[in-house]
């Protein structure tokens, strides 16, 4: 039961990755259709336009949420492939220790990072 609820997440991050990485395409390579989310003249990587996206709390909350969800679907396949390869149960139990950890660990610092960049363009 456990892990159909996690594959059933896997899933669902799988997807909210497929709209976020979609926004990032749109925003940072269609720029010359889609204006809406560059404000400045110029290309998305100029520093106005990465000030104002930095400023915005709407991208603060899609970046700690594509941050989630990808460390969340990139360790739990990880995890799933090694587990193929039937370890004992020690080196399972310490696979996910080590998964753990790390995920939050990454999470806090790129959440950290996120929240750093949004108060100094909001300070800028």
């Amino acid at each position: 039961m456990r892990d159909q609820r996690l594959w059933t997440w896997h899933i669902g991050a799988g997807a909210v990755i497929l709209v976020l990485l979609g926004l990032h395409m749109t925003v940072m390579h269609l720029d010359a259709i889609v204006r809406v989310f560059n404000p400045a003249p110029g290309e998305p990587v100029d520093w106005s336009n990465v000030v104002a996206r930095g400023k915005s709390v709407f991208f603060l909350v899609t970046y700690v949420l594509l941050l989630g969800t990808a460390l969340f679907h990139g360790f739990y396949g990880l995890r799933n492939i090694l587990f193929e390869l039937n370890p004992g149960a020690p080196a399972k139990k310490a696979m996910n220790g080590l998964f753990l950890v790390a995920g939050l660990v990454l999470f806090a610092i790129g959440t950290w990072a996120a929240w750093a960049g949004f108060t100094v363009a909001r300070s800028a």
